[in-house]
């Protein structure tokens, strides 16, 4: 396959966009007929029908340090920049992205929505492009329409309720949707039009605005509105989230600091998440001086791990599943480490021995034909009822394979009248459950209340907001790489 673009960088994030469709092996899905004309359609669909990646630009930030009244500031360079009489300065939107899926995002984001409540009267939010939706009422259009859940989550932990959802997710890819755009069904300018046309509304009504992106800086490349275009489409600055470490987050930093670069974009700071206890001082101080001495932009944050955020509540596993629990049902946002999951094949009176032995907060598995130890954990969870010992906080998961097994019409009729103990029928087996459970990555979702609130008050205060607002305030800063070409040479050559 052969397929020519109109510049080298455009070549680059299309196969950006192409590593992202495709996921970590590319070849698989390449050999496939139907991907591949698909793939081919879209580089000549970048080629001809596409509009061209707007030429960047020069850069409003480079220099200039603002007068002492408003007419004598530096004229802002973008129709969202807010002015600030206070500080004689331009309050730019804020634009968070990550290096990769499951960085902990959402949670800074949540983390500085909150911070920025503190500090500014109205906080407007938005997620220009987002992915897995949920239905839910527009005020001003009197409609159920579908919005990112991570809008849904913002918008009601929050109470930003001067924004109505019509405006907070205004492109939303489902399946589908990346061949309507290569075959033309939906256009680059519908979803420009949409994204500014939302953000302009959301930005009126607000004092400061966060937009979410979603995954690394370039994921929407293949239809054209990947993060890094977006924010500088809306005058944004960046701040990248990367997980812990030194050397592996940095180069993960870089790669989306290119494209920043690219689209002119300005980072305002990095946030470094889920950073090892014994590693916290030593990566703290490290990754501050690489990306003062590499970019010249600040480490916003370094936010230790807390595993409790990673571990699923049962609410979870019903998702997961796509499954109930069948009794038990007010303990469904109790949360369970999944590295304590014990898989039972015992007999009753070593499993008994466990239930009483263990941390009372273990998920146990079983297999679906084991009815003594389904009865036994049931009669387990009355006997410390009745001696009123400890609470008891085991789950129980119960496999088997769809039309192969079944819970015998007895037992069923026992566990679905019993109210406390949580159990849960899957139709997997055992093996596959486990994988499953240990495969999965829980999100914040705003069902479960008490995870979000740990979230913010976990991150918040690792963020530094005045350095956060003072940079995306400044006139004068540069994502240069100090000592490089700059950029403005480098783009007339």
């Amino acid at each position: 396959m052969h397929c020519r673009l109109s510049s080298g960088t455009v070549s680059s994030v299309a196969s950006l966009a192409v590593a992202e469709s495709f996921g970590s092996a590319p070849s698989k899905y390449i050999r496939n007929n139907t991907s591949l004309r698909f793939l081919s359609t879209a580089c000549s669909t970048f080629s001809t029908s596409t509009p061209s990646y707007p030429k960047p630009e020069a850069d409003p930030h480079a220099s200039g340090t603002g007068g002492s009244g408003h007419e004598g500031a530096k004229a802002p360079n973008n129709k969202y920049w807010k002015y600030d009489p206070k500080s004689d300065r331009h309050q730019r939107p804020i634009f968070v992205a990550a290096t990769k899926q499951h960085v902990g995002k959402t949670s800074t984001s949540l983390a500085i929505v909150s911070g920025l409540q503190k500090r500014f009267d109205k906080v407007g939010f938005i997620k220009p492009v987002g992915q897995q939706h949920v239905d839910v009422r527009s005020e001003t259009l009197d409609a159920t329409i579908k919005v990112d859940k991570d809008v849904c989550l913002v918008r009601e932990r929050f109470n930003l309720h001067h924004l109505d959802y019509e405006y907070m997710s205004p492109v939303i890819i489902p399946r589908g949707y990346t061949k309507k755009f290569i075959d033309g069904e939906i256009t680059y300018e519908k979803q420009i039009a949409d994204i500014e046309e939302s953000f302009k509304h959301v930005s009126e009504c607000s004092d400061v605005v966060l937009a979410e992106g979603t995954g690394h800086c370039a994921v929407g490349s293949i239809v054209n509105v990947n993060n890094a275009k977006v924010a500088s489409i809306l005058g944004a600055d960046m701040v990248l989230i990367a997980n812990g470490g030194l050397g592996s987050a940095f180069d993960e930093l870089e790669l989306n600091r290119i494209l920043c670069q690219h689209y002119n974009v300005r980072i305002a700071g990095v946030v470094i998440n889920k950073v090892r206890k014994d590693k916290y001082e030593q990566t703290k101080h490290y990754m501050a001086k690489a990306l003062k001495q590499a970019w010249g932009v600040p480490l916003l944050g370094c936010v230790p791990d807390r595993p409790y955020l990673g571990c699923p509540a049962l609410f979870d596993l019903e998702r997961l599943f796509h499954t109930k629990l069948v009794c038990g049902h007010m303990h469904r946002f109790r949360h369970y480490n999944v590295n304590d999951i014990n898989l039972v094949t015992t007999s009753l009176t070593r499993f008994l021995e466990n239930l009483r032995e263990k941390a009372s907060r273990t998920l146990y598995v079983c297999h679906v034909t084991r009815d003594d130890l389904i009865l036994g954990f049931m009669a387990e969870y009355q006997r410390t009822r009745r001696d009123d010992e400890k609470p008891f906080e085991a789950a129980l998961v119960v496999c088997g394979r769809k039309g192969k097994y079944q819970l015998s019409n007895e037992v069923k009729d026992m566990v679905y009248g019993l109210e406390g103990a949580p159990v849960m029928i899957v139709d997997l087996s055992t093996h596959q459950a486990m994988q499953k459970i240990h495969a999965y990555t829980p999100k914040l979702n705003i069902d479960d209340k008490n995870r979000v609130t740990k979230a913010v008050e976990h991150y918040e205060p690792y963020i530094d907001f005045d350095e956060l607002l003072r940079r995306t305030r400044s006139d004068n800063s540069s994502f240069n790489v100090p000592g490089d070409i700059n950029f403005d040479d480098l783009r007339t050559r």
